[in-house]
This record gives structure tokens, sequence and C-alpha cells, in this order.
């Protein structure tokens, strides 16, 4: 490797610990919708109660083990890093997904909070670039962190050549 030449290499940051609780709380009100509606149709309908009853508790044990190991999982593989040249992400589950913005090529940057997040103090930091790939996503920071995240970025990409396009 030549100087000047980098490596690529994981973002160093982890998200906030409490995106784990987060990621439980969406899976468990993902689950509880259809398992409520199969249990009150079949507390409601005699004839079909085993057929809508059976598929109620599936779903209610598969959600309630997704929703203790999937989070403990995404919180291992989720990285996040910002340098004076980019944004780096790492994402996925069963396929990873690395995605690298270069400073010059962003256009705006977001902080989003939604009623979940609010609740867990959480936010997500948006970097939409002029990729047709969509804007970087980071999810579960500390709502304090993001927004410093936030003011960095602006000051990091108006001091940046470049026309982000």
């Amino acid at each position: 490797m030549t100087e000047g030449e980098r490596r690529l290499r994981p973002p160093r940051n982890t998200l906030n610990e409490r995106a784990v609780t987060w990621w439980r709380a969406q899976w468990l009100l993902l689950t509880l919708a259809p398992v409520a509606v199969l249990a009150v149709l079949g507390a409601l309908i005699a004839p079909a109660r085993v057929w809508l009853l059976a598929p109620a508790a599936v779903l209610a044990v598969l959600g309630l083990a997704c929703a203790v190991l999937m989070p403990m999982w995404w919180f291992r593989v989720h990285r996040w890093e910002v340098t004076d040249e980019a944004v780096y992400v790492r994402t996925g589950y069963f396929r990873q997904e690395w995605r690298i913005a270069p400073m010059s090529r962003i256009q705006t940057v977001d902080t989003v909070r939604g009623p979940l997040e609010q609740l867990f103090r959480l936010s997500t930091v948006i970097v939409t670039t002029a990729s047709s790939k969509g804007a970087v996503r980071i999810e579960g920071l500390g709502h304090e962190l993001a927004a410093e995240l936030a003011e960095r970025l602006t000051h990091i990409t108006q001091t940046t050549p470049g026309d982000a396009t």
C-alpha cells in the first residue's frame, strides 16, 4: 500500500444502547397487531377458533423470539463514523451493506425523531447525497449526539469544495 492509499475498515462508532430496546419495541408492536386481530377473531368466531388462534400463537412466539434476538444482532453489526472526508455507515443483517458518502456529495443533513424514538430519547440522522441509491441513515443515536453530528456535518460540508452533484 503506497502513501495516500487508504484501506476500507469498519466504521468505529456503535449506536446508542437504547437502540436495542427501541428495536425490540418496534418488533413487539409489529407482532402485536396481527396477533391481536387473529386472537379477537378467534374469540368471536367459534367454528374457526383453532384456525385463528393457532397462527396467533405461532406469530406471538416468533415475534417474541425475534424481538429478543434480532436487536442484539443488529447492535453488533450496525456501525457509523464521520471523518473530514466522508460519512461511513455499515448496516444489515444477513446481507450487510457499507455506505460511504463523500462530504463533497452531501446535499442535506436532517435529524428525525419519530414518536417511539422520542420515547427512547433517540434520533436518526439522514444524510442526503447526489446518489441514486438514496440517503445514508444513521439510526439509533442519542438525540444530543445526533444534533451535534448534524451540526458537525453541516460545518464540514460548508468548508468542503464541490457542488454535491
